[in-house]
């Protein structure tokens, strides 16, 4: 039996600003070749899935929202609530009683109504990319039938925050308000940011919480079709969903859902676009988006990394890990699993059959991804409605890589498509 803080292990900084794109991939293939732990900032970092799966799913083990507060000396305000009250932070019988009352509401089944908006939110989306290119390839003497647009500007950016606005029953115009709110409240997840930008965090979570509460007593007057009505009438055995939770529940949906969304998105048009004859089966055979989606979250999760606290002593695999130890569950090499060709060689291939294994970019465990579902939907969606427009697709310059230690996005991603 070894004690971790003994071991001698490899040191893997996810904060490094250089770890993005292709560099990343280099880095996490070296260190996943020297075993299946490493040193982290604050701690340790699993890389295989096995040990990631065991880190998430362990009842000894919770999100360390605190532990972050702590390190950041956040210990009041609107920043603090939002830490303390996050779902990802309550545990224990508290934690059964939220998910048992809002899992009806995003259940896969739920989930499906929203379909026919977010086709239209694509079609309008299309429109606008197809008018702007033709009006720049008028001045340019451009091809006839091919768009030229920044994906992330034009698609990946306003889509989630609309499928978003119509979920909660916002009004549509306030979807750029619920992007740039998402975008910034996410940064709390990102230790460089955190570190740098902490009062614009601070400010969006309290415009958001004023939103919020004001969305929510509208809909208490005045129930609608939308989510944050069905979660204030939800009820189970008498147990209802009191102001303060309602507005917490949307706000995790919000930070959850689109800049999220937004990341993985773009990385799967960007994927597809690398890999051309990936597109083609995919425009061959549009119900693909599915399996297209699952490997897109497998090969390039917006999530590499989560985060769990041990509230006590835990051994795996002959390692004594101390109460109180950061373990950093790397969903990117632990996928890598699952993605193994015959030959030994990792691949993207949205053909490959995977098992019934899941990647671990949703999480694992009582804490999996509350929105994982509508996330799901909206992929589903963006990848079909593409392959049916869409006969070609390709990258019209180098996408621009954001970075790693919070959500993985893509800052620019130039793509060309054939009509």
């Amino acid at each position: 039996m070894a004690l971790v803080t003994e071991l001698e292990l490899p040191a893997f900084d996810y904060t490094d600003p250089s770890m993005r794109g292709e560099s990343f991939h280099r880095a996490m293939g070296e260190l996943r070749r020297s075993g299946w732990l490493a040193q982290a900032p604050h701690g340790y970092m699993t890389l295989d899935r096995e040990a990631g799966e065991f880190f998430l799913r362990t009842r000894s083990a919770t999100f360390p929202g605190m532990k972050i507060a702590e390190i950041f000396g956040v210990n009041e305000g609107a920043l603090f609530e939002q830490m303390r009250r996050n779902i990802l932070q309550v545990n224990g019988a508290d934690h059964s009683r939220l998910r048992g009352l809002v899992n009806p509401a995003l259940s896969p089944r739920a989930v499906e109504r929203y379909r026919p908006a977010m086709r239209g939110f694509l079609e309008q989306l299309l429109e606008l990319a197809v008018s702007a290119s033709a009006g720049a390839d008028e001045e340019k003497g451009g091809q006839a039938g091919v768009v030229r647009c920044e994906f992330v500007e034009a698609f990946a950016k306003p889509y989630p925050s609309q499928v978003i606005a119509q979920v909660m029953g916002a009004p549509l115009e306030d979807a750029p308000r619920l992007h740039h709110w998402s975008n910034w409240i996410q940064r709390q997840f990102d230790a460089v940011s955190m570190a740098s930008e902490r009062e614009q965090i601070e400010q969006a979570v309290e415009e958001f919480y004023e939103y919020a509460e004001a969305l929510v007593r509208a809909r208490r007057e005045s129930p609608a079709d939308d989510l944050i009505s069905k979660l204030i009438a939800v009820e189970e055995q008498g147990d209802r969903l009191s102001d303060v939770e309602c507005i917490n529940l949307v706000f995790n949906v919000l930070v959850g859902g689109v800049d999220t969304s937004q990341s993985q998105l773009a990385h799967a048009v960007r994927l597809l676009a690398e890999h051309p004859q990936q597109w083609q089966l995919l425009v061959e055979q549009p119900p693909l988006a599915a399996a297209a989606v699952e490997e897109a979250l497998r090969y390039e999760p917006i999530t590499p990394f989560t985060a769990r606290i041990l509230t006590e002593e835990v051994v795996f695999r002959d390692v004594t890990f101390p109460e109180a130890t950061v373990v950093m569950v790397c969903a990117f090499t632990g996928n890598r699993d699952l993605g193994e060709d015959a030959t030994g060689e990792e691949s993207f291939d949205i053909t490959a059959d995977r098992g019934r294994s899941r990647a671990l970019t949703f999480g694992a465990g009582v804490h999996y991804c509350l929105g994982a579902n509508l996330a799901r939907a909206e992929l589903q969606e963006g990848l079909e409605f593409l392959a049916r427009h869409v006969r070609e697709l390709e990258l019209d310059g180098e996408p621009v890589f954001e970075g790693v230690s919070g959500i993985y996005g893509l800052a620019e991603l130039p793509v060309r498509f054939l009509l």
